[in-house]
């Protein structure tokens, strides 16, 4: 009982960080279960997604409420999606614990990078239009799907900068779509981490309620605030993260047999 107790704050963190920057909260949850509730990293990476399907489903309607969300869009990000999902779950239950967590860190580095140059890689090139702009949108949903899938994340993290960096979306209205998109894109990644026995289930009954509160709350506040302060909430979070992650140390090799040649 404990333990829900605290998913059920772990979710609400987490719902409130995918709220507000347009991500599913991953990027706070994943470190948490590990470090309080004592799960491996396979465990958090297929929990996270289970629950960020609820990050998603409750932030898309509260993002289109207020007219924040491109259906269309999002079905061109979550098409390809569907389909490479299972293949990241595969991929990250393969590697060794410590190797996923490095992963998981040099992953948020690169997104961290793209965000904090985001004033200046803006004005580089034209936002993609007509054909150009659904290829874009597939190929951002195709890599959003694998790394979904391994790294337990919604997927906002690669398709909020793709949409804002290269196809002239407006800060929230990508976080809308991607919460939108992350729903089935999650599903199928939840669905392969449910078959290989990574997602705890006894955790998601205080998980969810709390994604939802959380998204709720975060939805309600991102709408208010400037982008500047969304980009820099979701940096700071997501730095402490990578830090933690990269410091993951490779097991010292078991020692040989007393007798071995």
């Amino acid at each position: 009982m404990r333990d829900v107790g605290v998913a059920f704050f772990i979710g609400l963190g987490a719902g409130m960080l995918g709220g507000l920057a347009g991500v599913g909260g991953g990027v706070v949850m994943i470190p948490l279960m590990v470090g309080v509730l004592g799960l491996t990293q396979h465990q958090a990476h297929g929990t996270s997604l289970m629950s960020l399907v609820f990050t998603g489903l409750a932030g898309a309607v509260a993002y289109s409420t207020r007219g924040h969300v491109d259906v269309t869009a999002a079905l061109a990000l979550a098409g390809p999606a569907v389909l490479t999902a299972g293949f990241g779950a595969r991929y990250a239950h393969a590697l060794p614990e410590w190797q996923l967590k490095r992963s998981f860190g040099a992953f948020l580095v690169v997104v961290i990078a793209l965000l904090v140059l985001k004033p200046w890689l803006v004005g580089l090139s034209a936002p993609a239009a007509g054909v150009s702009k659904v290829a874009l949108l597939a190929g951002a949903g195709a890599i959003t799907g694998f790394l979904a899938g391994m790294m337990g994340i919604g997927g906002g993290n690669v398709m909020v900068p793709a949409m804002v960096l290269l196809a002239g979306f407006s800060q929230v209205l990508a976080q809308g779509t991607s919460l939108l998109a992350m729903v089935p894109a999650g599903l199928a990644g939840a669905r392969e981490h449910w078959r290989l026995g990574n997602v705890v289930r006894r955790l998601l009954p205080g998980l969810v309620p709390g994604v939802l509160l959380g998204t709720w709350i975060g939805s309600a506040v991102a709408v208010r605030l400037d982008e500047g302060a969304l980009r820099a909430i979701f940096v700071g979070v997501a730095s402490y993260s990578a830090f933690r992650s990269l410091r993951a140390r490779r097991p010292a090799p078991a020692p040989a047999p007393l007798g071995a040649p």
